[in-house]
């Protein structure tokens, strides 16, 4: 009798092998282990782990052999930096980027064209693991009183909390942080959101000031800059973080006053986690191409919103409650820019840094004393004040240095007279600080009543040392500030002629003294072709400003411009 039972139990294992056979004919692992090596952002690999735990249970077969799949982390910048050549700032971007890892996810498309930009030719992503918006984020306890400050969360109103040179700007009530956007993508992100929302509006220089001063004060880490949130100061402290990363700090530090996202009015950038399949091996690159349809499954999509993501079709998950601040509906997205305009904002920001040393030639000549019509005060004293402004624009460790020039200013006749010598602006000089000199000369100085113009013999002068203390780790520049159409000098000195000639002759682009005019009055346009020649043979520009209150604009666009001398468009 116990052979009916007996039967029916090998008729089911039969079955079961049978089914087994059939559903996995194509997932047989009898050979070795064929290893998928993936680098991740560290803020998506616990996810891709998870999802990569899912993937190798189920035992994906490749030619034969069982794909097993390891998630590592390593930090974006660390592994561009490796591929690119440039250096790198950890041992597993180092790793990743001399093949060690078949497939890289960075946080952001971002990475990939800054390389591109660089010569170094990837593969095309082949999936965008995840989402994640860009936002601006505060403390609970400060969103209200930001908002009767702030207004609605923007990044035209982000630039002029920002914007040290703005002294009737956001400044005084916000205190702005921002990671380094030479080492994450949330900072050159907001970086490019910032510089074309202002783009569009017509206030592009603006973001001058911004980046010099957030230049000072970035943040460590996101999750410094999170913590920084909640220190106690007299201005409101607002910053720039990815829409994870607040999550993130809130789901694991657990803070008391938890950080909330705000969302920019304008749209902003998504962090877009692109996969990019860097084996060259065949049977790995399949295994790739496995492990990237696996991310498309529900499971793995579940894995991926349960970290504080958003899928690449941008729905968020239950961690991203409403009731914490998070937005359920995706903030509109701004398009990425290209390759070139992600290269260029990513050149302003290094030679930022870099440092400057600038000669400031400031125009005495007898015009500077006429009246600016509604000011009550003269050309001089306005100029003074607004180059008063621009020092503030300077970090620590610049080097600047003011002359004077007009006619026969100097004991032996010369056309200028050196009043600041160019150096460090913390240098202490028989007692005082170079900038408290710079700015006592300004709130000193004084139009002289019978001078000319002399300024083709200042210029050779000023040029030839500038040349001569060239300094590589610094953008040496030379700003002109005039009344008058050019040089105007009637006992002779350099024509236009020779002085273009010998400013062509020095101007040596390996080692880049670019010479920026801001010309005002209404004499200045008749020098503009002259003028212009002469700025343009040096990788400058010339600025005419309209009125004297243009003046300001003009000086934080050669600001700007200097950034990208020697290679600056137009």
């Amino acid at each position: 009798m116990f052979v009916p039972l007996a039967g029916a139990v090998a008729l089911a294992v039969l079955l079961g092998v049978a089914a087994f056979v059939i559903v996995n004919r194509d997932r047989g692992c009898a050979g070795d282990e064929l290893a998928l090596r993936v680098t991740a952002s560290p803020d998506i690999q616990p996810a891709l782990s998870a999802v990569a735990a899912t993937f190798n249970g189920a035992r994906h077969s490749v030619d034969g052999r069982c794909v097993q799949v390891s998630v590592k982390k390593a930090d974006a910048s660390s592994v561009a930096g490796a591929l690119g050549g440039t250096g790198v700032t950890s041992a597993e971007g180092a790793e990743a980027g001399k093949g060690g890892t078949d497939v890289w996810v960075p946080d952001s498309s971002l990475w990939l064209s800054q390389l591109q930009a660089k010569g170094v030719e990837l593969p095309r992503p082949t999936a965008s693991a995840a989402h994640s918006p860009i936002v601006l984020v505060a403390s609970r306890t400060v969103v209200a009183s930001l908002k009767q400050s702030f207004g609605a969360a923007s990044w035209t109103g982000l630039v002029s909390a920002a914007n040290v040179a703005n002294p009737d700007g956001l400044a005084r009530k916000v205190r702005v942080l921002a990671p380094d956007p030479a080492r994450n993508a949330s900072g050159m992100g907001a970086l490019i959101a910032a510089s074309g929302v202002l783009r569009e509006s017509g206030q592009q220089a603006q973001l001058i000031g911004a980046l010099k001063q957030l230049s000072q004060s970035l943040a460590r880490s996101p999750d410094a800059l999170l913590a920084s949130l909640d220190v106690k100061s007299g201005r409101a402290p607002i910053g720039v973080s990815s829409e994870q990363a607040v999550w993130a700090y809130n789901t694991t530090k657990k803070p008391t006053n938890p950080a909330v996202p705000l969302y920019p009015a304008e749209g902003t950038l998504n962090l877009d986690y692109p996969v990019v399949v860097l084996a060259k091996d065949a049977a790995v690159t399949k295994a790739a191409a496995e492990f990237t349809r696996q991310l498309s499954t529900e499971a793995a999509k579940t894995a991926i919103r349960k970290e504080g993501f958003r899928t690449a079709d941008d729905k968020a998950g239950p961690a991203l409650a409403p009731a914490s601040g998070f937005a359920a509906k995706p903030p509109k997205a701004l398009a990425l820019p290209d390759a070139k305009t992600v290269a260029s904002l990513s050149q302003s920001w290094s030679r930022l840094n870099l440092g400057t040393r600038l000669l400031a030639l400031y125009d005495v000549s007898g015009t500077m004393a006429l009246p600016v019509p509604g000011t009550g005060q003269d050309r001089m004293s306005v100029i003074a004040r607004i180059a008063g402004e621009g020092l503030k624009l300077f970090p620590p460790d610049s080097e600047i240095g003011a002359w004077e020039f007009s006619t026969h200013l100097a004991p032996n006749g010369a056309d200028y007279r050196e009043m600041v010598p160019v150096g460090p602006i913390t240098e202490t000089i028989n007692g005082k600080l170079r900038k408290d000199l710079l700015v006592q000369h300004l709130a000193t100085i004084k139009a002289k009543p019978t001078g000319d113009t002399g300024l083709n013999d200042t210029l050779a002068a000023a040029y030839e040392r500038m040349t001569e203390e060239y300094q590589p780790d610094k953008i040496n520049t030379l700003l002109v500030l005039t009344d008058g159409a050019g040089n105007d000098d009637p006992d002779g000195g350099l024509s236009n002629a020779e002085i273009l000639r010998r400013l062509r002759a020095q101007y040596d682009e390996t080692k880049p003294v670019s010479i920026l005019i801001i010309a005002f009055g209404p004499d200045a346009p008749k020098g503009k072709r002259t003028m212009e020649a002469l700025a343009k043979a040096t990788g400058g520009e010339l600025f005419i400003a309209k009125n004297i209150l243009d003046v300001r604009k003009f000086f934080l666009q050669g600001m700007e411009r200097r950034l990208c001398s020697p290679h600056c468009d137009g």
